[in-house]
């Protein structure tokens, strides 16, 4: 696992997909991660992002009828959500300090 600030610990390992967004995030900031915690930079842009990549592809759907195929459509689109949601939850859950 990669640690996104050196020095700073990790409260458990993340997933793999959350560390393969972190890692991307912080590469493309253009600031090594050691300098960007000591100039105050925080994960919280990315998870923002995430959440609202999250409203914007996969908006929350009501539960209420339908066909069966919209249902198992609706739920497949929803776990993409909830995948989306779990990695911007993680990622929030870091410390930023």
């Amino acid at each position: 696992m990669t640690d996104p600030t050196p020095n700073a610990p990790m409260p458990e390992p993340l997933s793999p997909a959350a560390q393969a967004v972190l890692d991307v995030y912080w590469k493309n900031v253009g600031v090594p991660s050691a300098l960007a915690k000591e100039l105050g930079f925080t994960n919280t842009p990315l998870v923002a992002a995430l959440c609202a990549v999250a409203d914007q592809v996969v908006p929350e759907e009501p539960l209420y009828g339908g066909d069966q195929r919209w249902m198992f459509e609706r739920d497949a689109r929803q776990a993409s959500r909830e995948k989306l949601l779990a990695i911007a939850t993680e990622l929030e859950a870091l410390p930023n300090d």
